[in-house]
């Protein structure tokens, strides 16, 4: 049996720290497991006892008669460590340590943390800080919890994972009102040893489980949570993440473009996007959202047909599927004859929203709407208004819905508008989702349309370039469009020149129009300074160098390397390609609307590394800009593969070059017309 098997289905517990009074946290764990039916040894350890709860009371593990699967440790955090110590050196595979004062304490509790990882040695730790799991299924409660207090426990096939104790008892405690069911239910708190990912890699093979929903604080190994969903995604199952720390502005890079266009949200948004985890934006979609998936239906397309006995509530929940990206087409001919064909002149049926206010709340009525909607080929899910005239009779409603799941594999959901909880709980208990809340039923219903977003393509092998030569520091323009050319990035043709005497003579080599620009790896901005000039003709390139380094020398003292004389690009797009570093999340790639509007339109998308060149073409589909690429009005069709080259080669540079590298920015890239390629035309890097 696997350490996390020994923990959701232990054949055998020890509590460490147990009493007879079940009014306490010390007295609940075995009062749980005696009043839910455990079949597995129940071990209390206590040695001021002889029996407890009518079970015998050892005096230290090493008195016990077997190697427990499981210890809950209930002791204060001064005893913690000989706790553990003494079920480590017994065998036991496990341990959930409750007590609070380590690591969430401070340096202190920090120090003791890592104290109990070493006497834990090969068990696994669960916590500490944590109130324990509850396993649903097989109705095992391994916590001390009084969320546990309560009685009737509907089971389910969501589990829940949280790094917050508090916020999965009231969770649980919503859900229970709800009618929704739990599987598992698992607090991960300071997560000294097991985390989130670990349960999410075994909720993967569990048959119980459909949907697995996410408390998150952080993440803290970036790598094993990829592994872990991308399994449960494989596996047919639904992640649904509530993260907080949304209003962090999080980590911001000193000179680029980059770190002021995606804070840490941003990149957790990327994060979840590319592994197809869905992410909840409120608290409520936390069970709203996993209570539909529980369903195991999903959307074909994105038409939704309203069914409904009260008419203003239809227009609400109408209103927030729209702004959700659903539709609400009309049904088609055929479907709208067969509904005129019932008859009910009172009735508004040959549109959307179904009105059947006036002819009253009736099963017979509901039943065939129902049974013709989940017929026609005009709608891929159905929601049900129920009005105030159900909350006296329920079933009026839930009937009909529940014989039309028989129907079709459509998903079917109920919005309930008046307060009626009694209701949301029948109907969620009979295996209808059901909402309190039109934005609830709109986000459950958005969920249920599959997203094309798994991204992983071919693996790619990183191209091997040799960069022990290159300085550290911030590189000067040329000097970092040579790094990049290594890498194959295309860069614009262009000269350095010492002094503007050079410069001008290296213009005539041009043909043509040039762009003359300050060389400095102390000016990281330089039109900021004065220090870019567009369209020169080549002969008055020396006159805009001499005043160029006038106007550079008046706004900063920064040295002055000499100037770079530019091929001068026109009739390209405009991107921007950069590079940041999430503390939590690791290395990612930032591709947007480029130019000198770059922070003005805020444009960009977003992937994690490593990506696949489908990944890359993701990213220049997902941004608006990718308009003026596809030929917006009129405009050449840019030549895309060439800047799907040039993502892919940069994010080559950025993995080579690893910790060494504190920033690089690309802005702009031109994309020049369909085979013309795409050239670096500004770059920025600094390393360490």
């Amino acid at each position: 049996m696997s350490a996390i098997s020994a923990i959701l289905n232990p054949k055998s517990v020890v509590v460490v720290g147990a009493s007879n009074d079940a009014s306490k946290l010390t007295g609940r764990p075995i009062a749980f497991l005696q009043a839910q039916g455990y079949g597995g040894a129940i071990y209390p350890i206590n040695p001021r006892y002889d029996e407890i709860a009518g079970l015998k009371s050892y005096a230290s593990a090493a008195d016990l008669p077997e190697v427990p699967d499981l210890a809950l440790v209930l002791v204060g955090a001064n005893r913690v460590l000989e706790a553990v110590r003494d079920l480590a050196a017994k065998g036991t595979k496990a341990a959930v340590v409750l007590a609070s004062g380590f690591g969430e304490s401070g340096a202190e509790g920090r120090a003791l943390q890592d104290a109990l990882r070493d006497a834990a040695g090969k068990m696994r730790i669960l916590g500490p800080n944590t109130i324990g799991l509850v396993n649903l299924t097989d109705r095992i409660p391994l916590t001390a919890s009084g969320a546990m207090e309560m009685t009737d426990f509907p089971v389910g096939k969501v589990a829940l994972l949280s790094q917050s104790g508090g916020i999965l008892g009231s969770l649980l405690s919503r859900a229970v009102a709800r009618g929704v069911g739990f599987s598992k239910l698992v607090a991960t708190g300071n997560e000294a040893d097991l985390e989130v990912a670990d349960f999410l890699d075994a909720l993967a093979d569990d048959d119980a489980t459909q949907v697995v929903a996410l408390y998150l604080e952080t993440i803290r190994n970036v790598s094993k949570f990829r592994a872990a969903a991308a399994k449960v995604i494989a596996a047919g199952k639904s992640i649904v993440a509530y993260k907080v720390g949304r209003s962090e502005s999080g980590a911001r890079s000193a000179v680029s473009h980059t770190g002021a266009l995606a804070g840490a949200d941003e990149v957790y948004d990327a994060l979840f996007a590319q592994l197809g985890v869905i992410r909840a934006q409120t608290f409520a979609d936390l069970i709203d959202i996993p209570a539909a998936l529980a369903q195991g239906r999903v959307m074909a397309g994105k038409r939704v047909a309203i069914v409904t006995s009260t008419g203003g509530a239809a227009t609400v929940v109408a209103d927030n599927v729209g702004l959700m990206g659903l539709d609400m087409p009309p049904p088609d001919a055929e479907t709208a004859a067969k509904l005129l064909a019932l008859e009910l002149k009172e009735a508004a049926l040959d549109r959307n929203p179904i009105d059947v206010t006036l002819a009253g709340l009736r099963p017979d009525l509901f039943r065939a709407i129902l049974r013709i909607l989940a017929e026609s080929p005009s709608y891929d899910a159905i929601v049900v208004v129920v009005g105030s005239s159900s909350i006296a009779q329920p079933d009026l409603v839930a009937q009909p819905v529940l014989e039309s799941l028989g129907l079709t594999d459509k998903p079917i959901l109920a919005y309930v508008s008046p307060d009626a909880p009694q209701i949301v709980r029948h109907l969620n208990s009979s295996g209808i989702p059901a909402f309190a809340a039109p934005e609830s039923c709109a986000s459950a219903l958005a969920a249920l349309v599959p997203v094309a977003r798994h991204e992983a393509g071919a693996a790619r092998a990183v191209k091997a370039v040799d960069c022990s030569d290159i300085a550290v520091g911030s590189l000067n323009e040329a000097d970092a469009k040579a790094l990049f050319a290594r890498f194959g990035v295309p860069v614009t043709r262009e000269m350095v020149a010492g002094t503007a005497d050079d410069a001008a003579r290296a213009a005539q080599r041009f043909g043509g129009p040039v762009v003359v620009k300050i060389l400095s790896s102390e000016i990281l901005h330089k039109s900021e300074v004065g220090g870019v000039a567009l369209n020169v003709a080549p002969g008055d390139v020396g006159r805009v160098c001499a005043e160029m380094l006038k106007r550079v020398r008046a706004a900063t003292g920064a040295k002055v390397e000499g100037f770079l004389v530019q091929e001068q690009i026109n009739g390209g797009v405009e991107m921007i390609l950069g590079f940041n570093r999430d503390p939590q999340l690791g290395n990612y790639l930032l591709l947007g609307a480029g130019g000198v509007t770059t922070e003005l339109y805020q444009d960009v998308a977003i992937r994690l590394l490593p990506i696949s060149r489908q990944a890359a073409r993701g990213m220049i589909d997902e941004v608006k800009a990718a308009a003026l690429l596809k030929g917006f009005r009129g405009k050449p069709l840019a030549d895309i593969e060439a800047l799907v080259d040039t993502v892919l080669a940069f994010a080559d540079m950025v993995q080579t070059l690893g910790d060494r590298l504190v920033e690089a920015e690309i802005n702009p890239v031109f994309v020049l017309p369909n085979g013309q390629g795409a050239r670096a035309g500004d770059s920025l890097i600094v390393l360490r």
